[in-house]
C-alpha cells in the first residue's frame, strides 16, 4: 500500500499562485494529480512518470501548472500559477503501481490516492 498525503490548498483570486505538496512513503511508476468539480468526473490534471521525466498537462493548465519532484524526499509538487475560478476544485494526488511505458490519465488506472486538499479560486 502506497500512502498519500496532500497539502497546500485553500482560497486563493484569480491570478494567484499556490502549490501543492504531495508526500508519500513509496514512489512509483508514475504518480498524478487529478481534480474533482462538482457535475464533473475526476479529471487528470497533471502526471508524471519517473522513469524518463515525461509529463502530461491537461490543455486547461498548460503553461500555468508544473508537476515536479521535490527536494525533500518523497514529494511531489504541483505548482499552479495565474490560477481561474475554473481551476477550483479537489485536488487529489494518486499513485500507480502498474508497471507501464507511459502515465494513463484515467483515474481508474490509479491504484492509490490521498485524502485530497481544496483549491478555490474567486473572480
Amino acid at each position: 500500500e502506497v500512502r498519500l498525503v496532500e497539502s497546500g490548498g485553500g482560497s486563493v483570486q484569480a491570478g494567484g499562485s499556490l502549490r501543492l505538496t504531495c508526500r508519500y512513503d513509496e514512489r512509483t511508476s508514475c504518480m498524478g494529480w487529478f481534480r474533482s468539480a462538482p457535475g464533473k468526473e475526476r479529471e487528470a490534471i497533471a502526471t508524471l512518470y519517473w522513469r524518463h521525466g515525461s509529463t502530461y498537462y491537461h490543455d486547461s493548465v498548460k503553461g500555468r501548472f508544473t508537476i515536479s519532484q521535490g527536494n525533500a524526499k518523497n514529494t511531489l509538487y504541483l505548482q499552479m500559477n495565474n490560477l481561474k475560478p475554473e481551476d477550483t476544485g479537489m485536488y487529489y494526488c494518486a499513485a500507480d503501481i502498474t508497471p507501464r511505458q507511459y502515465c494513463s490519465i484515467l483515474h481508474t488506472a490509479y491504484n492509490f490516492w490521498g485524502q485530497g486538499t481544496q483549491v478555490t479560486v474567486s473572480s
